[in-house]
């Protein structure tokens, strides 16, 4: 079936890498594995920081684009589903619902959230933007469990809120040889390859990102004593402070930037612990690509993170924002390379098997079908 996509805050070829344009594309990527035709409907982008004013103006931006969209699109090929990706109060779907009304077809979400305590607030009219939304849609598809609490009860049908594991094509993670990127990254970043290596990828904001690397250089000051090299992928406005809050053990610390996906995993492989507090984390797209690779992970937990990190099996979790926990959960793992090991093992195989493109295109390719059918 032709799947119109539409991501209003950030579309799937915008040139800033984070884990939210990695996941529209595994949803693109998903579709057409499914045998699906998905075009981009719109690169708009509707987030705003919270300027009525500006809101106003996004959404009578969006009014027209919505109705462009309809002028051009031809009545024997317009889509026969309208899929949008990731909506909340400071990006809703200005589009979608408009373009579903007209033609007629489904409006299906994935990821969508809703938090009643912003009603009045500075997103107020987005926050009604999603509520109707929300209220609108065939299925939601959610990624993230922690979600569902405030946006069942705004369904037309409950039942059609969908769990949809996180996920990515995990293939190219767990096929590369471990030996040959541990000698490749020890070469180019002059680490010693009989020490652990702790790896963390993100970017670097002034909000909840700088948080965590803050959690994390706390946790790691209580580890001085302890054999342990870290590696950080990521640059961002926030980089002057993220360097700081590590510049006490700054010897120990490779600083890579952003990479290049080859390169990027190639780190995954060659690591040995995924590292990343998860302060206000949704869930985390490089902690799939850790445990695809075969990396047990440390993480707080927050949000959807223990949805996608099994506690005691794949990796370990500690309360959100506890520097202390991280240190002894981490010092635990350091302290025993077998243990690590087997996390790393159990973690590639439930990556493989929960977490991969395939079961979710298979997933989205049911209730599409599903919801065609019903709508007939």
């Amino acid at each position: 079936m032709r799947v119109a996509f539409y991501a209003p805050l950030k579309p799937p070829d915008h040139q800033v890498a984070s884990g939210d344009r990695a996941m529209a594309r595994a949803l693109i990527a998903a579709l057409r594995a499914a045998g699906h035709d998905v075009c981009v409907a719109s690169r708009f982008r509707s987030y705003d920081s919270g300027d009525e004013a500006r809101q106003v103006h996004l959404r009578d931006l969006g009014t027209a684009l919505a109705e462009r969209f309809l002028q051009r699109v031809k009545p024997v090929s317009h889509p026969d589903v309208w899929f949008t990706y990731h909506l909340y109060h400071k990006a809703p779907d200005w589009l979608g619902p408009a373009v579903t009304e007209q033609l007629g077809i489904p409006y299906v979400l994935a990821e969508a959230s809703y938090a009643p305590k912003q009603a009045g607030g500075p997103w107020d009219i987005g926050h009604g933007a999603v509520a109707d939304a929300i209220r609108r849609a065939a299925r939601i598809f959610q990624p993230n469990p922690a979600d569902a609490e405030c946006v069942r009860p705004l369904m037309r049908d409950p039942e059609r809120l969908i769990p949809l594991p996180p996920f990515v094509e995990t293939q190219p993670f767990r096929t590369l040889k471990r030996d040959e990127c541990r000698a490749a990254v020890a070469a180019s970043l002059h680490l010693d390859e009989a020490q652990p290596w702790l790896l963390a990828v993100a970017m670097m904001r002034d909000d909840q990102k700088l948080l965590s690397y803050r959690c994390l250089a706390e946790a790691l000051s209580a580890l001085v004593d302890q054999r342990w090299q870290l590696i950080i992928a990521g640059e961002g406005a926030a980089e002057a402070k993220v360097r700081a809050a590590f510049a006490d053990f700054s010897e120990r610390i490779r600083w890579v930037g952003v990479l290049e996906p080859d390169r990027l995993k190639q780190l995954y492989r060659a690591a040995d612990i995924y590292v990343w507090p998860a302060v206000k984390e949704a869930w985390g797209v490089a902690f799939l690509e850790a445990q695809a690779s075969g990396l047990p992970v440390v993480a707080g937990r927050s949000g959807g993170v223990p949805g996608i990190i099994a506690d005691g099996e794949t990796g370990l979790l500690v309360p959100e924002g506890d520097s202390n926990a991280f240190a002894a959960a981490l010092a635990s793992l350091l302290a025993d390379s077998q243990k690590r090991q087997a996390m790393g093992r159990a973690a590639m195989d439930r990556a493989a098997r929960v977490h991969d493109v395939s079961t979710a295109a298979a997933l989205l390719d049911r209730h599409l079908r599903d919801i065609i059918a019903e709508a007939a």
